[in-house]
């Protein structure tokens, strides 16, 4: 098997991967920061227009139950595009992100496959269009959309350096998805037993002032719960703050 050396690839090759390498650490950074699946979406967008060479504008497409719509985009332009594409069912994002396959196109190649779309293009100066199809779990999957207003097309090179990105934006996002998951089923856990203590503590004072046992304690507590239209752990805290409250303090000596 022959390696190819980086003095083979060529400056151009080696600038654009570095510009994707860079972007993917800046992604790292941002997963660091920020718990917000929209604030990084918004990351990448603004990070593909200067990790793939040529692109102009970018724009983040989600499908929520099959609808599309542009999470991020790196100006009212490109989303009023991407509406198009979502109002007419055509255009390379939802081909991108329907099919899982790359999609390259020129302006001329558009109007064949995508009238509606070409014709605003045109309208709006750009002539070139190139998506990755982006799938990160069963509730986040769409496309990475780059737009450029030359009319002579991405090259090939920027597709898979597009997929590339890609690809490690999916990876970097299903670990962070994973990551939240546990980190929300560790907070509910926590609320759970935060909230079974205040309970208990409750249920062990009516339990010592009128002498009944565990269960009957907490069908009174469930009982004045429904009377007042509270949470059984909201009405158990009050009543322990309200005795805590009322409690006599020490004098000081």
């Amino acid at each position: 098997m022959n390696l190819t050396s980086p003095e083979e690839l060529g400056p151009p090759l080696l600038d654009a991967l570095d510009d994707v390498t860079n972007a993917l650490e800046s992604l790292a950074d941002a997963l660091d920061r920020e718990d917000d699946l929209r604030a990084l979406v918004d990351q990448v967008c603004k990070q593909v227009v200067h990790a793939i060479p040529g692109v102009d504008e970018a724009s983040v497409t989600l499908l929520h139950a099959g609808t599309p719509f542009t999470a991020s985009a790196t100006s009212d332009l490109v989303t009023r595009l991407d509406g198009v594409q979502y109002r007419e069912n055509a255009g390379p994002c939802l081909d991108a992100a329907q099919s899982g396959r790359l999609v390259r196109a020129t302006i001329e190649e558009a109007e064949d496959r995508w009238p509606v779309f070409a014709r605003e293009s045109r309208a709006a100066a750009m002539g070139s269009f190139l998506s990755a199809p982006l799938f990160v779990d069963s509730e986040h999957s769409g496309a990475i959309n780059a737009y450029a207003r030359p009319g002579h097309g991405f090259l090939e090179l920027d597709g898979p350096l597009l997929g590339l990105y890609t690809a490690a934006v999916e990876a970097a996002l299903r670990s962070h998805s994973k990551y939240l998951q546990a980190a929300g089923l560790a907070a509910q856990l926590r609320g759970a037993l935060e909230s079974r203590a205040v309970i208990d503590q409750a249920k062990g004072v009516i339990m010592a002032a009128h002498g009944v046992t565990a269960d009957e304690a907490f069908i009174r507590l469930a009982e004045r719960s429904q009377q007042d239209n509270i949470k059984v752990r909201d009405l158990a805290e009050r009543f322990i703050a309200d005795i805590v409250q009322r409690s006599p303090r020490p004098e000081a000596e």
